[in-house]
């Protein structure tokens, strides 16, 4: 209260309670979200709410998601289905430095990605000219091209310092705010009912969608009134279509876009873009080329804390993970982690795709091990299944009392579920038609979201004794013969294993085919006969 008030006097503390009835009587109550506008309009009166001003870039990046105003395809003949797009916005320059594009709804581990692009400098893309490239802003193009091992396009990138969100729950979910930890970027969340603190990329939204998304098929609008007749019908564009499109306009439309209301106060004669404040303050404070390694995709990932078995490994949400270097016996003994979670190792996950957890080598901190689920085969691949699928093959397999003795036992259940979403060309209801149609749009999901998490992932070649992720198919045909080549997979390593102990019979040789039976006896006249000469025969 002295900070924030010089003349409060410091002697005459009230108590808690005259200090609750005035905050009750500035902020309304504590325990619900005020609903009408004169709590924040008290407090306004009150000098207690105020506008930061920005003074570089980087200092406050916004972030928000909102449902893409145009259906888009989850694959070229595929089911109409609608997209996130999650904006990340400079409140400096008004650039954006990047943007992810989600079906459905976007999760924490998007989000954590997102921040890590905004850190990286986007790689020119097929199609785009010499003017879309970097341009000069502090550091010339060629040595920024050394330093990432290509062509960079011309959009800005930094290590933000505040992050500004709503109360969304991706942006309130505790991994997300470890991976902003990571970053070394300051939270600060968005007031209810204060439209200033987030003003900036609200209207950006509303920008993209009046310059580019009217002008595509399949826009919806915010309004009845705003769309086509029939825009499902209407939408041609793919998801990856889609996110080179909006990556196209910002780089070549808006970079370059003269500001209006938000250009520089000490600059009101100047016409700047975001790219050209970029510049500017670039040549003012100079630049940083501090690029987060490579590792650095692993650890904004979920932390898990947990115990090494010695010869089932580590158990991760309900599912068993290994790996030959977990054998080892300096893993068969606690970790040296003090505090809450002593004696215990970290494992990190992908809830995108399940397949694998990653672990870090506590010997050499650049070595990462991919931790490989027990129940894949070793040969061949299964298609990638997400938190969600995982969570439903443990409840299917709680909810049936199936015993389960090896984590093996688990794919054949879990090839059940994934192959419950292969769609049918005919169904004899309407009911039925619409039911399938969520299911391709969950499976369209999961393929997503595992091309998307193996994009993410470092491109430094695996170990030889470590598998390459595999990448996902880009259609749910290719999605179902995988499935298909999986249950044969998992079929033939159950028959191996049932006919492990048995010797197989070889064929006989045509001498002991011969020898078995006398050639010149006569065939018995009745079974009785029959069974005494066979066994005589076998004697």
């Amino acid at each position: 209260m002295r900070e924030r008030f010089p003349a409060f006097p410091a002697e005459k503390i009230h108590s808690r309670w005259t200090f609750a009835d005035v905050w009750k009587e500035w902020f309304g109550p504590g325990g619900a979200r005020p609903r009408y506008g004169r709590t924040a309009q008290a407090a306004a009166e009150a000098g207690v709410s105020g506008r930061m001003v920005v003074h570089r870039p980087g200092q406050v990046l916004v972030l928000d998601s909102t449902p893409m105003p145009v259906k888009l395809r989850a694959t070229v003949f595929g089911d109409v289905v609608t997209a996130t797009l999650t904006l990340a916005l400079d409140l400096y320059t008004h650039g954006l430095p990047a943007f992810r594009l989600t079906l459905q709804s976007d999760t924490s581990v998007d989000i954590a990605m997102l921040l890590r692009d905004v850190m990286l400098p986007l790689p020119m893309r097929e199609g785009w000219g010499e003017d879309m490239e970097w341009p000069y802003a502090g550091v010339p193009a060629d040595v920024i091209a050394e330093f990432t091992g290509h062509r960079v396009a011309a959009l800005p990138f930094f290590a933000p310092e505040t992050v500004t969100t709503d109360h969304g729950g991706p942006y309130k979910n505790h991994d997300l705010v470890e991976a902003e930890r990571e970053i070394g970027c300051r939270i600060l969340p968005a007031r209810v009912l204060r439209q200033t603190d987030k003003f900036a990329v609200e209207r950006q939204f509303l920008t993209i969608q009046t310059m580019l998304f009217e002008h595509l098929l399949g826009f919806t609008g915010g309004d009845v009134a705003d769309r086509r007749a029939d825009p499902e019908r209407d939408a041609s564009l793919t998801l990856a279509q889609a996110e080179h499109v909006i990556a196209t306009w910002i780089v070549q439309i808006w970079q370059n876009r003269k500001l209006g209301e938000y250009a520089p106060s000490w600059a009101p004669g100047e016409g700047h873009s975001p790219n050209t404040l970029f510049a500017a303050a670039m040549e003012q404070g100079g630049f940083d080329l501090d690029f987060p390694e490579p590792s650095f995709y692993y650890k904004v990932l979920r932390k898990h804390h947990v115990k090494i078995h010695p010869r089932r490994g580590a158990k991760i949400l309900g599912l068993w993970y290994h790996h030959p270097v977990l054998d080892e016996p300096r893993f068969q003994q606690p970790s040296a982690r003090g505090g809450k979670y002593a004696g215990q190792w970290v494992v990190r996950s992908d809830r995108r795709d399940r397949r694998q957890v990653f672990f870090q080598d506590p010997a050499d901190h650049d070595t990462w091990h991919i931790l490989r689920w027990r129940g894949l085969p070793p040969e061949g691949e299964i298609p990638a299944f997400s938190d969600k699928t995982a969570d439903a093959l443990l409840g299917h397999v709680k909810a049936n009392k199936i015993r389960i003795h090896s984590e093996s036992e688990l794919l054949e259940h879990l090839l059940e579920i994934l192959g419950s979403v292969t769609p049918v060309d005919q169904w004899p209801s309407q009911a039925e038609k619409k039911a399938g149609k969520k299911r391709r749009t969950a499976q369209a999901r999961e393929i997503a979201r595992a091309q998307t998490a193996a994009a993410d992932r470092p491109t430094a070649p695996a170990p030889a004794a470590e598998p390459a992720p595999a990448r996902m198919p880009a259609a749910w045909a290719e999605h179902a013969r995988m499935i298909d080549r999986a249950v044969d997979t998992d079929r033939r390593r159950r028959r191996e294993e049932a006919l492990a102990g048995t010797r197989p019979l070889a064929p006989p040789t045509l001498h002991e085919a011969l020898n078995r039976r006398r050639m010149f006896l006569p065939p018995p006249r009745d079974d009785a006969d029959a069974e005494t000469t066979v066994r005589e025969d076998d004697a």
